[in-house]
C-alpha cells in the first residue's frame, strides 16, 4: 500500500520528482511532457466518443449494445488518463536516475482494445443494415 501511495504522491507533488537523481536535459523532460499530453488527448477523445455514443447513437439491434460501447469508451478514456500520468512520473524518475525508460505494454493493449471494439461495431452495423 505504501508503494501505491508513493507513486500517487509523485503524480501530484512536483518536488517529489525533483528530490531524486540529477536534472535531465530539459529537452527530454519537455518531450516526456508532450508524450503525456498526447496520451491525455487520447483519453479525452475516448471519453468524448463514449459521451457521443451514449447521447447520439441510435439504439442498436442488440439490446444495450449502445450503452456497453459508451461505458467501455468512458472507462478506457479514464484508464488512459491515469496511465498517462503514471507513465510520465515513472519516465521522469528514470531519466533523473540515469536508468532505462520503463517498459510498458499499455499501447499494445490499447490498440488491441480499439481494434476489437472496431470489429464489434462493424458487426453491429452490418446486423442493423440487414434487418
Amino acid at each position: 500500500m505504501a508503494g501505491v501511495l508513493g507513486a500517487i504522491r509523485q503524480w501530484f507533488d512536483p518536488e517529489e520528482v525533483r528530490r531524486v537523481g540529477n536534472t535531465p536535459d530539459y529537452r527530454f523532460s519537455l518531450a516526456n511532457e508532450r508524450t503525456f499530453l498526447a496520451w491525455i488527448r487520447t483519453g479525452l477523445a475516448l471519453v468524448a466518443g463514449g459521451l457521443a455514443t451514449a447521447q447520439f447513437l441510435p439504439p442498436l439491434p442488440i439490446a444495450h449494445l449502445r450503452e456497453v460501447i459508451a461505458v467501455a469508451l468512458l472507462l478506457l478514456g479514464g484508464a488512459v488518463a491515469v496511465r498517462a500520468v503514471d507513465r510520465w512520473a515513472r519516465t521522469e524518475r528514470a531519466m533523473r536516475l540515469g536508468r532505462d525508460l520503463p517498459a510498458t505494454r499499455f499501447p499494445a493493449l490499447l490498440a488491441v482494445a480499439v481494434g476489437i471494439g472496431s470489429v464489434l461495431l462493424v458487426v453491429a452495423v452490418l446486423v442493423q443494415a440487414f434487418q
